[in-house]
């Protein structure tokens, strides 16, 4: 039945004629519609050129950077290209004082000189199998016998299966549309993972948080890693050509990549809570954070450097969810919603009552939800050292030589003024808005003790934690006091004597997750029914979105240029501001005012794609997509047309930075730019 239904809704929904712009659609389901409406728009390929398991295809140059990010190989010699931002942790990780990568850059000459990376895992994609029907024979079966059967025994039974039948292979089950449809996808790992280049931030991340998700932007967003295979650079079996020609307006392009999850399939009732409930909460906490992140990085070279990556990790998301909350109210996507669900509700009694049962439990957990940001927000994502005593407890009461290991490296990693100021608005926070109810025995002593003096709350856990006089004394003499175990700190109690599992048993979740299931599955009939074009949500599986080169829809009479040139660069200079501040050294290297430097696409992309290529219509690489304008932020839940933008970095400015700052003559013969 599942297979009917989606059998039928692709044969109704790809009809010439169907708006099929948007969608991030599965690279292994690219049919003759489909096809036929990317090369109305421009594709000079067939389908089984971009993707093809018996011969090979354009996606076998596409990487999945652990499924966070994607990436492509341009070179037959293991040379990947993806974004700045995606490296960004690893350049992090690598600077130190003498050598700080971040803002210096990193530029090896040989191949000698490329670093490896500990931990990487890159990923290609060989084969993907519709499992629908043996997903569905498992589970009955398992039911049958009363063993369990949840999602997560369903998949390890699968992927073990297939991993054992493909050797040397990694098998993971992906589901679509809440178990319409099951995929199994085998990919091959690659872990020996070496950076190559970068330029320094201040010209990858050019315009900083200000241009972030604003339209024009003058970034070179771009990192070179390369894959070894026992020990020699990967020969891979597809790289893509750099294209030298450029584009213009109206062009055809596509993008192949990882995006890794939208709720284009949410309730408006989820939608609601999100958005006017919970996000509310999250964007104020977060902007807080950023103001004493900034405050002391702007202060202090060595605070920037320790804190780069955690600052740059937060303002990215608050940036983008405070943008999305505010296009959902633009585009009055709720409001869509909710109408849409009108005709679906009159379909049935049963979507009647589902939608009816959505809103009433949203409404009734809207209170604990709130109460679930305050505790992820103030206990869990507040302070770097909060984070390290959570790992410290973790070892176990005999593992003290481990928990002073993982103390050392949080105190070196960290500065007390920053972790003094973020305790402070924890506690503040937390004890504030916390219902009493949720208050453990720490909580209620500080307040026994303190009343409503934050500060001397903060003073009093910090002064009687294992990381008493950082900052005062030597950290290997801090260190060298702790002798455990960490779960007697009041440090650690103030973060981990509430747990969320604390908060979760006040809810259904169980069953909230059904009734979410249940309401993808009648929203995907009801489109079907409607003939509305259906991909499912993005899932980090392989997926194709495709489009034109062209400017924002205009807004107020307001028209904006699809492509930024390096006047720009020029233009937006400032010394005195560390995000308009690029190295003395590039002010002389700068290219032509005319340059081409970043250009917009109406391709459908979301988090996860960061990275991806972005092809012209012979697959030609024309530039790399590395974020969103700020009219697109409610693409979660809905792609506006005509708004929904996405952000390329041009790969003529990519040789450019290359070769003008980075020097790396090596890598541009290798690609045959020189």
């Amino acid at each position: 039945m599942r297979k009917t239904l989606l059998t039928l809704c692709l044969g109704l929904c790809l009809l010439p004629g169907a708006r099929a712009d948007e969608g991030m659609w599965l690279i292994q389901s690219i049919n003759q519609a489909l096809e036929k409406n990317m090369k109305a728009r421009g594709l000079k390929l067939d389908a089984r050129e971009i993707y093809n398991e018996e011969a090979g295809g354009l996606s076998d140059a596409v990487v999945s950077l652990g499924f966070y990010c994607s990436g492509s190989m341009i070179s037959d010699e293991g040379l990947l290209i993806t974004n700045h931002h995606c490296a960004y942790s690893d350049i992090s990780n690598l600077s130190t004082p003498e050598h700080n990568y971040l803002e210096e850059g990193f530029w090896a000459k040989t191949r000698a000189e490329e670093i490896r990376i500990p931990g990487k895992e890159f990923y290609f994609l060989k084969k993907v199998l519709d499992v629908t029907d043996e997903v569905e024979a498992l589970t009955k079966d398992l039911i049958a016998k009363e063993l369990p059967h949840g999602s997560r025994r369903i998949a390890s039974i699968i992927e073990k299966k297939y991993a054992q039948e493909n050797p040397g292979m990694e098998a993971s089950l992906a589901t679509m549309w809440s178990g319409i449809q099951y995929y199994l996808c085998l990919y091959v790992k690659y872990t020996d993972i070496r950076l190559v280049g970068a330029p320094p931030v201040t010209v990858a991340a050019f315009g900083g948080d200000e241009d972030n998700w604003e339209w024009p932007q003058h970034k070179a967003d771009f990192t070179l890693y390369r894959i070894y295979d026992k020990g020699e650079p990967l020969h891979p079996s597809r790289h893509l050509t750099i294209s030298r020609k450029g584009y213009k307006e109206g062009d055809f392009a596509m993008v192949i990549g990882y995006p890794g999850s939208t709720a284009r399939y949410a309730s408006a009732a989820e939608m609601n809570q999100e958005i006017n409930v919970e996000r509310p909460v999250g964007n104020r906490l977060r902007e807080h954070q950023m103001a004493v992140l900034r405050k002391w990085m702007d202060a202090d070279p060595d605070i920037r450097m320790k804190y780069s990556n955690a600052f740059f990790n937060l303002s990215n998301v608050a940036e983008m969810q405070m943008g999305e909350a505010a296009c959902m109210k633009r585009f009055d996507v709720i409001e869509r919603r909710r109408a849409q669900e009108e005709g679906m509700r009159a379909v049935s009694e049963k979507n009647a009552h589902l939608l009816d049962q959505l809103n009433t439990t949203y409404q009734d957990y809207a209170f604990i939800e709130q109460q679930k940001v305050y505790y992820r927000e103030t206990l869990v994502r507040s302070m770097i050292l909060g984070q390290t005593l959570m790992r410290m407890g973790g070892t176990g009461r005999d593992g003290v030589a481990h928990q002073r290991k993982l103390l050392a490296q949080g105190l070196a990693s960290t500065d007390p003024r920053v972790e003094k100021e973020m305790l402070a608005f924890s506690i503040e926070e937390f004890i504030t808005h916390m219902a009493p109810v949720y208050h453990r025995p720490i909580h209620r002593e500080m307040r026994q003790r303190f009343g409503t003096d934050y500060k001397a709350m903060a003073q009093w856990v910090w002064d009687n934690s294992c990381v008493a006089g950082f900052g005062e004394i030597p950290d290997s003499a801090v260190v060298a006091r702790f002798n455990g175990p960490v779960t007697d700190d009041p440090l650690y109690r103030y973060i981990r004597e509430l747990n969320i599992q604390d908060l979760n048993q006040q809810e259904d979740i169980s069953g909230l997750h059904e009734m979410r299931r249940q309401y993808t599955r009648i929203r995907y009939c009801y489109m079907d029914s409607q003939g509305i074009a259906q991909y499912p949500d993005a899932n980090s599986t392989m997926r194709i979105t495709y489009g034109r080169v062209q400017p924002i829809r205009p807004w107020d009479g307001v028209y904006v240029h699809w492509q930024s040139t390096a006047r720009g660069l020029r233009e937006k200079y400032d010394p005195a501001k560390y995000d308009f501040c690029y190295p003395t050294a590039w002010s002389h290297l700068l290219p032509p005012p005319d340059f081409p430097v970043n250009f917009l696409t109406d391709l459908d992309i979301t988090g996860g794609n960061s990275g991806s290529p972005v092809m012209n219509a012979r697959g030609e690489l024309i530039g790399l997509a590395f974020d969103g304008n700020k009219e697109s932020l409610a693409s979660n839940y809905e792609a506006v047309p005509g708004y929904n933008m996405c952000v390329c970095v041009d790969i003529r400015y990519v040789m450019w930075v290359v070769q003008y700052l980075g020097r790396q003559d090596y890598v541009l013969k290798e690609i045959g730019w020189m």
